[in-house]
């Protein structure tokens, strides 16, 4: 009897001792990658939106390589300084123009010099809310300051948290132009990046699915970025320099939401035909002077439907409420810069879902039997 169990104990002592050292050994690893994560959360958005930027721009760093006798650093170096001055000093401007009007406007309320034009007799109209924002409406023109009190801890929460992203956005711009600056010099090394992560995938998905899945990443990470926040992008970047040599008030907040209604797929013509017949009806340009900013700004209102034929916008195939909620949520987690990372991997995170339900091996299988049925 004893003789019979001393196998099944030392058996039994074996594998607990084998058990226990990958427990020890999965720890480790947790823990390095824990504080690897720590380390390196930091950079996080920055990394992530260098590699959408550098596998968007590596067709046309490829193109302007060949021209350049394959020199992939120098071709890097001018794809770099061209999306510094055409896209970083643009946006570098608006964004000031947001902060100044921001920090404005906290401090006309804080300072109880801000005006509040009357409300119009057809706001009582609207449904559902109309009396009660005709009333709230009123009461700011009316007495402000006694408005402003009522409603202190909520406005003094909304004054911090206005102040805090004025003070954000210049590190947000750094961010910007360093993304800048390393998509160029991951594209410098494309070629050993792109074996890199197809050794990646096919570690994690096998050969002929990581091959596959590399393939989907790349060509979803491209239509978005192109497609949508490329052209949503540019379309703001246009209309608000538009809104600004207008003098429009409020130009960089009324770019933002054109970049926003821009990845909605929604038309920018809804920002600049309210632009247009302020300059019309508020008297301070001359004829000439409002005909040229009518034009300019219907010109930039109608930009996306040129540029989504230019960037190839038709080919993005994920939903656009994963897109925009990609978007906003990536811009509440982590800023402007996080609305373009958010958008484009949201996206990406469906594409490969969903490519990998299309993969399913028992699909076949399971029709295999009903087709036979229907033959006999």
């Amino acid at each position: 009897m004893n003789t019979n169990n001393q196998p099944n104990t030392e058996l039994e002592q074996r594998l607990a001792s084998r058990l226990l050292d990958v427990l020890i050994r999965a720890g480790l690893i947790l823990a390095l990658v824990a504080l690897c994560f720590q380390i390196f959360s930091p950079f996080l958005t920055l990394m992530v939106w260098a590699l959408i930027l550098a596998i968007t721009l590596y067709p046309m760093h490829q193109s302007l390589a060949a021209k350049m006798a394959n020199k992939q650093g120098r071709a890097a170096t001018v794809i770099v300084l061209l999306g510094i001055v055409l896209i970083v000093a643009p946006t570098t401007v608006l964004m000031s123009s947001l902060g100044d009007s921001i920090q404005q406007l906290v401090s006309n309320v804080q300072e109880n010099s801000l005006q509040i034009p009357p409300p119009r007799d057809g706001v009582k109209e609207w449904p559902v809310v109309g009396k009660k924002v005709h009333a709230f409406w009123s009461q700011a023109h009316n007495d402000l300051p006694a408005l402003v009190k009522s409603m202190q801890p909520k406005i003094g929460d909304i004054a911090k948290a206005a102040l805090g992203f004025v003070a954000s956005i210049g590190g947000g711009l750094l961010q910007f132009l360093a993304s800048f600056i390393i998509a160029g010099i991951v594209m410098a090394f494309g070629e050993a990046g792109a074996r890199g992560s197809g050794a990646i995938f096919d570690r994690i998905a096998g050969n002929k699915q990581g091959a596959e899945f590399a393939k989907l990443s790349t060509a979803t990470v491209r239509a978005v970025a192109q497609g949508v926040i490329g052209v949503a992008f540019i379309q703001a970047i246009v209309v608000g320099l538009c809104l600004l040599l207008a003098g429009i008030p409020w130009a960089g907040v009324l770019a933002v939401i054109v970049l926003v209604l821009g990845i909605a797929q929604v038309p920018a013509v809804i920002v600049t035909l309210p632009a247009i017949i302020y300059i019309w009806s508020g008297g301070d340009y001359g004829n000439v002077e409002a005909i040229i900013y009518t034009v300019l700004l219907f010109v930039a209102g109608m930009a996306d439907n040129v540029l989504k034929p230019l960037m190839l916008g038709r080919g993005v195939d994920a939903p656009m409420p994963v897109i925009l909620l990609g978007a906003l949520g990536g811009m509440a987690a982590a800023g402007i810069l996080g609305m373009f990372v958010g958008a484009t991997l949201l996206a990406l995170g469906y594409q490969i879902f969903m490519g990998w339900v299309a993969m399913n091996p028992d699909a076949g299988a399971s029709k295999q039997p009903e087709d036979s049925v229907t033959a006999d």
